[in-house]
């Protein structure tokens, strides 16, 4: 299947920016939220609260959405795509608004802490600290503790993930289920198929993840860390049930399939579903791009559904 013409263009509209990994830092944070805000609907919600949690490396804003002022219901705690670098709570309003609403679920989206600035383990930490921040206050919020999701796209995939993993390790709350888009899973020293076919001309490039990943880790050892590369972790049995998508125009597409498969081969119930015309990010353009919204309302069934 091509590429949906409407992302085809999109990205021929930016092939003239020059390549992320060749710009400041600063200058890319400077441009994310113009990048998001693109006329993406932005669904009205009950309430948005900021607030700030006490977290191992000071404090961390959360934002806390409802979906309205009801007592008990789903609880999903988000962390946003970043490549570990980039992006922000607010880059990633619209997506939590839509989460909240169609998956009728307060939702709390986490502010931890990006490299370079902080690198690994600053982000998994704080996602990991918000998480156990969620579940205890739960009632507070409105949410219900025992129907706990964790979500995130991109690198905020690869936080849930591990935030998964660390729940059933260390004694964390208990988890009910993990949302998964288009997952970070791994490091990129394990270069899959994926990363050679849909690298270059995709939007996000393999020099960019490549990037992202050098400035995340203080050490390239780290990458093998399972705390840093979930694909890594010694077992995958009793994590919780788990929905996860891929686009078939993304270079993460492989890892996050991989992660899919070694969750189902451990017994984990997994429901899974790759876009065949979708690049990476696609869920950014609810309401803009038709296929986007389809699989956002097909994520919102599911917790709906499960949760």
């Amino acid at each position: 299947m091509p590429l949906h013409p409407d992302l085809a263009a999109m990205l021929a509209k930016a092939a003239g920016l020059p390549p992320m990994q060749t710009v400041p830092v600063d200058v890319i944070r400077a441009a994310d939220f113009k990048r998001y805000d693109i006329g993406v609907p932005k669904d009205d919600v009950h309430s948005v609260e900021d607030r700030m949690i006490t977290g191992p490396g000071g404090d961390i804003r959360i934002r806390i959405y409802r979906p309205d002022d009801a007592k008990g219901l789903p609880l999903t705690v988000f962390f946003h795509g970043s490549g570990f670098v980039i992006c922000s709570i607010d880059t990633h309003d619209a997506m939590c608004r839509q989460i909240c609403n169609r998956g009728h679920s307060v939702v709390v989206s986490v502010d931890y802490r990006l490299a370079p600035e902080n690198k690994f383990p600053a982000g998994p930490d704080d996602c990991y600290v918000a998480t156990v921040w969620a579940a205890a206050h739960a009632h507070e919020i409105g949410g219900d503790p025992t129907r706990l999701a964790l979500c995130g796209d991109s690198a905020g995939g690869c936080m849930a993930a591990v935030v998964a993993q660390r729940a059933r390790d260390e004694d964390g709350p208990p988890i009910k289920a993990q949302i998964l888009l288009y997952p970070v899973t791994d490091h990129y020293s394990v270069e899959r198929p994926s990363y050679q076919e849909r690298g270059v001309g995709f939007g996000l490039t393999r020099d960019g993840m490549m990037w992202f990943w050098d400035f995340y880790l203080g050490d390239p050892a780290h990458g093998a860390h399972p705390h840093a590369s979930p694909m890594r972790a010694a077992r995958f049995d009793n994590l919780p049930q788990t929905y996860l998508i891929t686009g078939e125009y993304d270079l993460l597409r492989d890892e996050g399939e991989d992660y899919a498969a070694a969750l189902i081969r451990a017994g984990v119930p997994v429901t899974f579903k790759r876009y065949h015309d979708m690049n990476h990010g696609f869920l950014n353009w609810v309401g803009l791009v038709d296929r986007s919204t389809e699989a956002m309302d097909a994520l919102a069934l599911w917790m709906r559904q499960t949760l």
